[in-house]
């Protein structure tokens, strides 16, 4: 998809609003082109998020209005919708609870268009209700779609209970513009409509909204009856429902757009984005994480188990070294960074000189359990191996860990230096707890056959 499909009109000065605009559509393709760089696992996993920032790149680019209509089930959300477009898009059901998606209908006759957008569109979006039971993945939905919304319509048909503020003042946190809609207001005498919204404007929501947000509408008004008088004086009752009174809440979303229109499209745009970047940047960090341990973990049990099975003195130690730059050429592929093995063995020789007392601790047993099965012709294996093994692996799992440490800073120690991340490291790190697991790994697969079906000597 291209990165501008329709931008405003240059000839058309729309202030500085059009840098705005600009800025975001380009935070957008910047996010999109991130999930481009990740890996194809990665992308598997950001397939939704790569949709979604497409679909808001078309929105921003197209000029498209999204006001979200927000609220408890059967306080008249739906028929507000019908009631602005002027036609029963969705049939009204009496019975809580009907909405069982998010749906939207264009708002044609709105009289509003986005400066510089000849193809601008306004389009109302109807939620599911905040109290469904169990509706927990239709509230999901709904709080995707309010994520997503330039404008908030919230609605209510009495005073606010406590899901309705609390779900109210979560929306304000988001930084949309809202208008709270008092609805069925044909239910309350004119004395009560006026004591409830000076309530709501007043008491409710005096820190949250400004007192103009909040308006009256009765988007389905009941029946009433009329007394009709004949030509010859007689007279007959009728029940006839009066025309939806939305008015108010027209003028005020058409005021908001007026004045704050494309802005609102960029600043929405671009917290979107900034948003979505946020969670990209996550998952990358948690998955490349899971496959680092992964690798870690793997080389580290096979290392030490290398190590316990060699009967040949001193080898262990070459070998073990030799099974440590794999596992960072490994760890290195993982991060997207290309590794010579020589490179690699020096990485290996630096993290292991900055671990000071543990790798020259690690060494001198190497070469005790060597000298051991020199003297024994090899016998000494079966004392030394689980212990050695142990060690071994432990060794392997500080590198591992530091090597993901440099690797997490684009192949670079940071301001930190090599001594101070491995310092890090075992400082944070159960020795106790780390080698008993390794052992614990290296004693099962040296008592295990994997050529028998289940694992037996």
């Amino acid at each position: 998809m291209s990165s501008v499909t329709n931008q405003p009109d240059t000839q058309q000065d729309a202030g500085p609003d059009d840098d705005r605009y600009r800025q975001a559509l380009a935070s957008l393709v910047r996010s999109i082109n991130q999930i481009r760089g990740c890996s194809d696992a990665e992308k598997r996993q950001l397939q939704d998020d790569l949709q979604q920032l497409q679909e808001m790149q078309a929105k921003l680019s197209s000029g498209r209005v999204d006001i979200v209509v927000f609220g408890e089930i059967s306080t008249g959300k739906s028929a507000l919708v019908n009631a602005l477009v002027s036609d029963a898009v969705r049939e009204v059901n009496v019975q809580g609870g009907w909405t069982r998606e998010v749906w939207d209908v264009t708002w044609s006759g709105s009289g509003y268009c986005v400066p510089g957008f000849a193809l601008s569109q306004v389009v109302l979006i109807d939620t599911p209700g905040l109290n469904e039971v169990g509706g927990d993945d239709r509230a999901d939905l709904a709080l995707e779609a309010a994520q997503r919304a330039d404008l908030i319509l919230f609605v209510t048909d009495s005073d606010l209970n406590e899901t309705e503020f609390s779900a109210l003042v979560a929306l304000a946190g988001a930084h949309k513009p809202i208008i709270l809609v008092f609805n069925k207001i044909d239910n309350y005498p004119p004395a009560d409509q006026e004591q409830l919204v000076n309530v709501l404007r007043d008491q409710r929501l005096g820190d949250i909204l400004p007192p103009e947000s909040v308006v009256m509408a009765a988007a389905d008004p009941k029946k009433i009856q009329y007394i009709i008088e004949s030509e010859d004086g007689t007279t007959r009752e009728e029940w006839r429902k009066p025309p939806a009174d939305v008015g108010a809440l027209k003028a005020r979303i058409l005021e908001v757009l007026d004045r704050e229109g494309l802005g609102l499209l960029a600043l929405n745009a671009a917290m979107y984005a900034a948003d979505k970047s946020d969670r990209i940047a996550a998952l990358r960090i948690r998955l490349r994480d899971d496959a680092a341990m992964r690798i870690i973990w793997s080389y580290a049990s096979f290392k030490g188990l290398g190590v316990a099975l060699n009967p040949i003195p001193f080898a262990d130690t070459a070998s073990g070294f030799a099974i440590d730059v794999a596992m960072v050429v490994h760890l290195a592929k993982v991060y997207g960074l290309e590794l010579t093995y020589t490179n690699a063995g020096e990485l290996v020789k630096s993290i292991l000189a900055s671990a000071g007392l543990v790798g020259a601790g690690e060494i001198a047993f190497h070469l005790l359990c060597g000298t051991l099965k020199a003297v024994t012709f090899g016998h000494a294996t079966v004392v030394t191996a689980v212990p050695q093994g142990g060690i071994a692996a432990f060794g392997s799992y500080i590198v591992g860990q530091a090597a993901k440490s440099y690797f997490e800073q684009g192949a670079s120690w940071g301001a930190e230096g090599p001594k101070t991340v491995v310092k890090r490291i075992l400082d944070g790190t159960d020795k106790s707890s780390v080698v008993h697991q390794l052992k614990e790994e290296i004693k099962r697969k040296l008592l295990s056959n994997r050529h028998t079906e289940d694992g037996s000597p």
